[in-house]
This record gives structure tokens, sequence and C-alpha cells, in this order.
């Protein structure tokens, strides 16, 4: 049996003025041997893949492994260019097995459907008889062209991503399965009509995963997704989606992923976000007895798309006169490296944040301390690491500012305590994310609070101003099914 991997994966906001190109790629990660490198959260399957292939005594083919932080559309010739590697690669090859780690909410000029047309470019090269699995993001837009080109797709279940690696043995397993004849996986899916936020970390949602979990293996069933969709991608198919995998029945997964769909819409109500603002979210702070408390600055979320250098916390923050505060990571490449040339200890006058857009908020002056410079900084997601880049530690009057001169989110409590903050003496920590923060805060907070706050990613999905999607869903209309 021979196995082709490979990865391209970026999350695309159409809203985000910053465009993804090549650079953006190769910032993050680009490359030809990923399972020799340490693994990230869409080179994690790779690994996954060729270990389990090696144990078979298969032979493995890895072709190019490529992942941009979040942004706005991809540049045309960016995607054309390791699109058409992956595909020459497998006209090399012709593997019996094709696995891809993409993200599911790709865009790129002219193509609002960048793994739906890799995925047909793939099935024509390989005719009907290969096997090919992706391993997609939750926050996707699942496609006609995605569905019909593929055997298995299978998505993350937990928001945060934290089960990467997992869905990845899933999906080899599920893979191996059907090459050698033991199941026939048949694909169904359905439209919740409904675009929100699930975290799978408190209720409703955590129930509702176990409970999509328990049914798998059982029946027939041999996978189960939610497709959550990404809120901020204009598409015609941005929806939430259940999709179903059954062993050869197609009447049993459309009527398990309607079920399941319409468990979801009955929970819609416990979905619906009332989020406090921003003033609202720094009284919690204020009046609180137990600390740090969480705030998650949900807008400005690197993650989503956002710049990441919005300054409207901060600002509300520094006009109350609070201390004991900590926030970031703010993407400011030019102060990091002032402060790189400061050093540790100096005292300096910065410009910070409020540089890409509107979204951002006005840059904010301020005379700071440089309390600490690392370069090479990561944080841990899951099981995976991702690159920082050059991190700061700035202090004013008590606020405590985290930079990095890589554009990403807070994704664990390392990005403050590698600099040397002590999170346990702080009143509140201001994450710049949206739930990926949540597996590493969440153990240290006295209590987590998203907070309603303006940005790139504003958690309006009632208001998000699309031009390819209908206006036909949840929560924009109370009953889309009317």
């Amino acid at each position: 049996m021979k196995l082709l991997i490979a990865g391209l994966a970026t999350e695309t906001n159409s809203f985000s003025p910053i465009p993804t190109g090549r650079l953006a790629f190769e910032e993050t990660f680009v490359s030809r041997s990923a399972t020799s490198e340490t693994p990230n959260l869409f080179s994690a399957p790779l690994h996954e893949w060729k270990r389990m292939a090696e144990e078979r005594g298969w032979d493995v083919v890895e072709s190019i492994c490529a992942f941009a932080q979040p942004a706005g559309p991809t540049i045309r010739s960016t995607y054309e260019t390791y699109r058409d590697e992956i595909l020459g690669d497998l006209k090399v090859a012709k593997p019996d097995i094709f696995l891809i780690s993409m993200h599911g909410a790709m865009i790129a000029d002219g193509y609002e459907d960048c793994e739906g047309d890799l995925l047909k470019r793939a099935r024509t090269i390989l005719g009907d008889d290969a096997v090919i699995g992706l391993e997609i993001d939750p926050h996707s837009q699942i496609t006609e062209d995605m569905i019909s080109a593929s055997d298995l797709i299978i998505c993350y279940k937990e928001y945060p991503h934290i089960d990467s690696p997992d869905r990845a043995r899933e999906l080899f397993t599920l893979a191996a399965d059907t090459a050698e004849g033991k199941i026939r996986p048949v694909i169904a899916d359905y439209d919740c009509r409904m675009i929100a936020m699930y975290h799978t970390t408190r209720a409703p949602m955590r129930q509702f995963v176990d409970d999509m979990q328990a049914m798998e293996g059982k029946d027939g069933i041999l996978s189960l997704s939610l497709g959550h969709c990404f809120p901020w991608a204009d598409t015609s198919r941005t929806t939430t989606r259940v999709l179903a995998i059954t062993n050869g029945d197609k009447e049993k997964a459309s009527d398990v992923a309607r079920d399941l769909g319409e468990k979801l819409w009955a929970l819609r109500e416990q979905i619906r976000s009332d989020w406090p603002s921003i003033p609202d979210a720094l009284d919690k702070v204020m009046e609180a007895k137990a600390f740090p408390l969480v705030l998650a600055d949900f807008a400005d979320n690197a993650g989503g798309g956002a710049p990441a250098d919005s300054t409207f916390v901060l600002q509300e923050v520094l006009r109350r006169g609070m201390k004991d505060v900590a926030i970031g990571i703010f993407w400011d490449p030019v102060v990091v490296q002032m402060c790189r040339d400061v050093g540790a200890g100096g005292t300096m006058n910065v410009r910070l944040g409020g540089k890409v857009g509107p979204m951002s908020g006005d840059p904010v002056d301020l005379t700071v301390k440089v309390r600490a410079v690392r370069e090479n900084m990561y944080q841990f997601m899951g099981e995976t690491k991702m690159d920082m880049g050059n991190g700061v530690w700035l202090e004013v009057a008590g606020v405590h500012l985290v930079l990095s001169d890589k554009r990403t989110q807070a994704f664990h409590p390392v990005a403050f305590t590698d600099l040397g903050i002590d999170l346990s003496k702080m009143k509140a920590i201001v994450v710049k994310s949206s739930q990926h923060f949540h597996a590493g805060f969440g153990p240290i907070a006295s209590d987590v609070v998203y907070i309603s706050g303006p940005g790139a990613i504003t958690p309006d999905y009632a208001n998000i101003p699309y031009t390819q999607r209908d206006g036909n869903y949840w929560p924009k209309v109370e009953n889309p099914f009317a």
C-alpha cells in the first residue's frame, strides 16, 4: 500500500485587510519534510499518518505542508503554486491513499472553495479506486465539491482544537479499512442554518460533542463531525453543518445528520452569545473577589484573521487607572525590534498598536519599561507547539503588555510566564483570542469572561456584511426553516 500525505491550510477572513501571500505562509510554516519538524496544529496529522503507515510497512510519500496564519483572501498565485505542487506529487506517486490536512475555510482570488478545488483535481488524477481522506478544522465551509471528491472527511471535535492528532488517527484507520475493503464509507450532511460559536468547554456543547462521539462505531456509524463554519468567511456555504459517515448506508447517514442537526437547533438559545462590553467586562474585574479573571478580547483574535493590534481594551484599562492587568499578545514588530535594541531594563517611548486599520483603534503613546526580551518563543496548543516569534514584556503603571513580532493569538500562559510575568499576581489577564486560550488559561482563571467589543471579528453574527450568502440563517432570522 502506498500513502501520500500533505497539508495546505489557512482560515480566510473575507473582511480582513491583511493579504495572505507567499511570505505569510513562509513566516508561519512551509516544509517538504514536516514530519521531521516539531508538530503544529496542521502538521501534527502528517506525523500520525506517517507513523501509522510505517508501522504497517506501507510506502509513504510526503508532499508539501504549508500553513499560514489566518488573514484575508490568499493571493491566487500563492494558492495555485502550493496546490499544483501537491497535485504534481500525486501524479508521480499515484498512491492508493491520499490524506491531507487542510482548514476548510480557505478562500483565494478566484476560488471560493480552495479545499473543494484541490480535492476535485486530486480525484481526477487518482481515479475512483484511490481513497481520499480530509482532516479539517471545524470552522469550515463544508461544500459539495469537498464531499463528492472525498471518501472521508473528519473535523476536529474540540474547540479549542486540542484533538488534531486524535482525529488524524481516526481518519487513518478509516482510510486503511476503506482501502482494504473492510468498509464502504458514504457521506451525508445537514444544513443547520445557524451561525454561532460553539465552545466545547462548557454546556451545552460539551454534552453535544460527548453524545456525538458515543454514537461513533455503533450501528454502522463510522464518523460524525460538526462543521461550525467560519462566520467571517463570505461564501455561499457559510453555515453550520453536521457531517455523518456511515458504512454503505446513505439514507442512514442522512437521517443521523438531520437528527443531530435538529438536536443542535433545539439548543440554540443556550448557545446565543450575550457577552459584556469592554466597560462591563472590566467592571467584573473591579468587583471580583477572586483572581485572576481571564478576559477574552474575542474580536482581536489573530486566529480569526484579526490584526492582533487593537487598543480598545488597553485604552479603557489605562483610563480607569487599573493595575495588575496583563494584556497580550499584541502584534507590533516595530516596537519589538526597538525593544530588542534597548534591552531588558531600558525605558523608552513607544507608540503601540492601532496600525493596521480602523478595526485596530487608535495607537497609544506610552512611556514603558522593558521588563524582558526573549527570542524564538513558542506556545502550546494541545499536544502541539505554535511559534510565537520574538517576545517582549513591557510595563506601564502596573499594566503588563506582551508583544510579539509574529502575528499570533494567545494560546497558552507560557506566552506570559516565559517572559517572567507572574500571572498569579494579576487581577486580570486579557488574551487576544476567541477560545483556543481556554485549554491553557482556563485552569488558572477564577472566571472566564468573553468580551463583546469592536474589532475585525466582532461576534455580531446577525449583522456580518455578507455579499455571497443570503440572510436566511439564525440569529439573523429567528426561524430560517419557516
